[in-house]
């Protein structure tokens, strides 16, 4: 009599699931950090300034919202700062990081590293924030250069202004011109196809990188 062999079983283990990678919002994460950055950059400004307390956060608050409420209205758009608490509640945490900072910081804040670094940050993150909403809103190239340089400078402008100073932008060659050429690299960016949040990266890191040279090599624009 035969024996009966049963064929062998394996046993398969479930195949694990795909791990799903959530989509970046390039937009709100440059929003976050040019909020963060510039806040930061306005307090400092302010305490520099002699500001009291509501001065400091006045000023900080003014120089995150300044330029992407000025970009919002541009596009016939709800500011941003206007239609939730978010942008507000980031601004507020930079003003409390310039109010502990401003107590180590040596000399003349315009020139300290705190100061120059955060501002740098903020101008690369809105000028890429500015070319993402110019494109959502349909406007020609040229409008997208110009929506990028608006919301970068624009925060910094008003605060000076408020400070009784000439603006940066007014006096610095090299402070709008960063926004602008990052403008053009997000423009070309998406020209060649770039994959999303590719365009505001470099519109990003060029900005970033271009005034830091213009202030490391002390670059100007020729006179006329």
């Amino acid at each position: 009599m035969g024996v009966l062999v049963s064929a062998p079983v394996f046993a398969f283990a479930a195949a694990p699931a795909a791990v799903a990678v959530p989509d970046i919002d390039p937009f709100a994460v440059m929003n976050v950090v040019g909020l963060l950055a510039f806040a930061v950059a306005g307090a400092l400004k302010a305490a520099e300034a002699g500001l009291d307390v509501f001065g400091v956060s006045v000023l900080g608050i003014v120089t995150a919202l300044g330029g992407g409420t000025t970009r919002d209205v541009l596009v016939d758009r709800l500011p941003a700062s206007l239609a939730g608490t978010g942008d507000m509640s980031v601004a507020l945490v930079g003003v409390g990081v310039a109010i502990v900072l401003i107590h180590s910081i040596e000399g003349r804040v315009r020139d300290h590293p705190a100061f120059l670094t955060t501002d740098a940050v903020g101008l690369s993150a809105f000028a890429a924030t500015g070319a993402l909403v110019g494109v959502d809103a349909g406007v020609t190239s040229f409008g997208v250069v110009i929506l990028a340089t608006i919301t970068a400078v624009g925060g910094g402008s008003i605060a000076d202004i408020l400070i009784g100073r000439v603006p940066v932008v007014l006096r610095d060659d090299f402070y709008a011109t960063p926004a602008v050429v990052g403008g053009l690299a997000f423009l070309a960016a998406r020209a060649v196809g770039a994959p999303t949040g590719v365009p505001s990266g470099l519109c990003a890191a060029v900005v970033f990188s271009v005034r830091v040279l213009a202030l490391r090599y002390d670059w100007r624009l020729p006179r006329v």
